[in-house]
């Protein structure tokens, strides 16, 4: 996922987790001034402190809103301050927290380039050489490898098997075409692969 710059939400706006992007999650505290460690997902990773306000969705399902005060990049990682919080022991809590962003405050993109939540969900229909369209399921997640980003499709409904698939994501090689509008796109790709 690519993230540019953000508008900060302004203080005591929330969301709700429908128009959430999962950006990130609270992996463990740092410190003992209720600092905790964060695995971002954005692309420079630093850019998850460009969001203030994330609704953190805790392993048992619970949500919670809270504010960020404070965070740098630290080592390979990011560290952040959560508003209020100046105890390691409250920090714990927050720890296996997956960090929601809302969709508003994502930046638009150009047009060809996608958020990877816009693509999953998506049905991944096959072009064969003989001409034919075969379905081969959903876009479940994506995967960043060093190369490129590979699109893990997984059987669906009206699918011709029940395979899962690791597509890589080549526009113009291999995807072929993408229509948010119509949920589906179009790959290069050999169904028996």
């Amino acid at each position: 996922m690519s993230v540019a710059g953000a508008a900060v939400r302004p203080s005591g706006q929330s969301f709700g987790v429908e128009q959430g992007v999962t950006m990130g999650r609270i992996t463990s505290v740092y410190g003992v001034k209720g600092w905790v460690k964060v695995y971002s997902f954005a692309d420079p990773m630093e850019n998850i402190l460009n969001y203030r306000q994330w609704l953190l969705r805790h392993p048992d399902g619970r949500l919670q809103a809270v504010s960020i005060d404070g965070g740098r990049k630290h080592g390979k990682g990011i560290v952040a301050h959560v508003a209020g919080c100046d105890d390691r022991d409250k920090a714990l809590a927050f720890t296996g927290a997956d960090i929601l962003v809302s969709r508003d405050e994502l930046p638009e993109l150009e047009a060809g380039d996608y958020y990877w939540h816009q693509l999953e969900g998506l049905t991944v229909l096959a072009l064969t050489e003989s001409g034919d369209e075969v379905n081969l399921g959903k876009v479940d997640h994506l995967i960043e490898t060093g190369a490129n980003d590979v699109l893990v499709v997984r059987a669906a409904k009206g699918s011709v098997d029940k395979q899962e698939r690791m597509v890589p994501y080549l526009l113009e090689q291999v995807v072929k075409e993408i229509s948010l509008e119509e949920g589906f796109m179009r790959v290069l790709w050999d169904p028996d692969f």
